[in-house]
């Protein structure tokens, strides 16, 4: 492994569990700790627990903290006016390509947090301080490095988090979803995640996270890897950034129509004027296999209306087929057969609609 690669407060911790180490966008995490599937049943069917340390979260925070986010994303924050209440978004550059896509939490008008991908955090801090110095905004963008977090995530998450901190139950135990509570000591609980199941992510400093990691475990909480995230995230129909979407890919092209805000017609934000004046003949849509195989991304997909290609793909362990999410021709619709070229073989699909999974419930039949 290379002495190179940015490491997470949690690293020996991982190391010393025997996981396996990979390089992820320049940071040295675990793809898995001997069994991804293992893993991958142990969200589905209990709770289990990742390291996403690497990912960067970012406050917000100054007189024009509103405006400037309401400019910087595609989604409109002012529909947030609970404290701790969080959106989904799409961060965009002028053209509407997704620079990254994000969650922000709203804590008062003048206090945000960001939470942004790991790949892209530092290109991320570098476009926010440009958009708020070239616009005057009046605000700070303060990425806190000195932060880590712990997604906690399965049907029996929030219980396992509630016996191992009973302190945050009083305060949590009534969170809708994709909200958050802060508690002392820079700590915070959101009902967020990236599963497809009900969990928390939690952020504490830096300092006190492998002692969160070591109480979750004696709780019974599996610690999983990147690879039991990815085929959870893929069956919850969640996209990758720089998989599925990426400085090229407009929303409606990656399947984010729905992070997008145009109700207010005097809200410009960055990349509206080019989304509006384009729209693309592709859908986004889902893909199961119909054969013996594995979809993965790049592969050419074969419809009526003529070419598209796989964007992500896996095989399901839940549904024990392969599934994938497709950039295909407008007018393929749920229910089309198309096939796949697996290796030189054209392999029969069905085009689905997404989600696979949710709360543990296979959505698309196998």
């Amino acid at each position: 492994m290379s002495a190179e690669l940015k490491r997470t407060p949690l690293a020996n911790v991982h190391l010393a569990a025997g996981a396996r180490m990979v390089d992820f966008g320049g940071w040295e995490m675990p793809v898995n700790y001997g069994s991804q599937i293992e893993e991958h049943h142990a969200v589905r069917r209990d709770a289990g627990m990742f390291d996403v340390s690497h990912m960067l979260n970012v406050d917000v925070v100054g007189a024009d903290a509103t405006p400037f986010l309401r400019k910087l994303i595609a989604n409109d924050v002012a529909k947030l006016t609970q404290a701790g209440k969080a959106l989904y978004s799409c961060m965009l550059n002028p053209q509407g390509g997704v620079i990254d896509d994000l969650i922000v939490y709203f804590f008062t008008p003048t206090q945000w947090r960001l939470v942004v991908n790991a790949g892209t955090a530092e290109k991320d801090i570098a476009w926010m301080q440009r958009v708020a110095a070239s616009s005057g905004f009046n605000v700070t963008v303060t990425p806190r490095r000195d932060l880590a977090m712990v997604a906690v995530q399965g049907p029996n998450a929030r219980a396992k988090v509630w016996a191992t901190r009973p302190a945050w139950r009083a305060s949590t135990e009534s969170l809708g979803v994709f909200s958050g509570a802060q508690f002392p000591g820079d700590t915070m609980v959101a009902r967020t995640g990236y599963t497809g199941e009900d969990g928390f992510e939690i952020v504490v400093p830096a300092s006190e996270v492998e002692q969160l990691w070591r109480d979750l475990t004696a709780q019974g909480v599996a610690p999983c890897g990147l690879g039991a995230r990815d085929t959870l995230r893929l069956e919850a129909g969640m996209n990758l950034y720089g998989q599925d979407m990426d400085e090229l890919i407009h929303p409606n092209q990656a399947g984010l129509t729905w992070t997008v805000s145009l109700k207010d017609v005097d809200r410009r934000f960055i990349g509206r004027d080019a989304i509006e004046q384009f729209a693309d003949p592709r859908v986004f849509i889902g893909l199961k296999l119909l054969d013996r195989g594995v979809m993965r991304a790049h592969m050419v997909v074969r419809t009526a209306q003529g070419l598209g290609e796989v964007t992500s793909g896996t095989m399901s362990p839940t549904m024990g087929v392969s599934v994938g999410f497709g950039r295909l021709p407008q007018g393929v619709a749920v229910g089309d057969q198309v096939e796949i070229d697996i290796r030189g073989k054209w392999v029969p699909a069905e085009v689905c609609k997404l989600p696979f999974v949710r709360n543990g419930q296979v959505l698309t039949h196998a």
